[in-house]
């Protein structure tokens, strides 16, 4: 779906332009987005199989909920807005926890060049993952894996051919923080 997004300078900075989704997609321009990763105080990881009919990465294994902040929308609100779009959960913004803002660049094809800017959170999945309901158009599946499997699968990327590439560095954030929060 296309829709108005804000575009940012390189350097995450918002500008005063902004323009529709397949636009900034197609020139390259930076753009925010939000991630959420869900996990349980038993050690598990929600992860969400990105529908085939995806333009990007699509089938791979990613993020539990992710999409793009609309032109002037608040981060929090965007992404308690996906979370309800992509997962059929309703949350308040108090139980996020942001834990950073990652650059991301993929060159996909001659067109798509997708220069994004994640403010990434976590959130402590308290519903029984057989009350999530995905959202058909956007996602495939959906499935709960332990922290462990999901360090061995994507520490260093070992698993290119299943998870979307986000960096290493990403990725590590993500499993580090979570096992603080089991450890609390």
């Amino acid at each position: 779906m296309d829709e108005l997004i804000d575009i940012l300078d390189s350097d995450g900075n918002y500008t005063t332009k902004t323009a529709m989704k397949s636009e900034a997609h197609r020139k390259g321009w930076f753009h925010p987005t939000v991630h959420v990763w869900f996990y349980t105080m038993d050690g598990r990881v929600l992860i969400q199989q990105r529908s085939k009919t995806k333009d990007v990465f699509p089938l791979l294994w990613d993020v539990s909920v992710a999409g793009h902040i609309g032109a002037g929308e608040d981060i929090e609100i965007s992404a308690v807005r996906e979370i309800e779009e992509e997962i059929g959960l309703t949350i308040t913004p108090e139980t996020l926890e942001k834990i950073g803002v990652f650059k991301s660049v993929h060159q996909h094809s001659e067109n798509l060049l997708d220069c994004e800017y994640h403010h990434t959170f976590l959130c402590e999945l308290k519903v029984p993952f057989q009350e999530l309901k995905k959202q058909e158009s956007e996602v495939e599946n959906l499935a709960l894996i332990s922290l462990i499997q999901f360090s061995q699968e994507t520490w260093g990327l070992a698993h290119t051919q299943k998870y979307v590439p986000h960096s290493t560095a990403y990725y590590k954030t993500i499993i580090k923080t979570i096992k603080h929060r089991l450890s609390q």
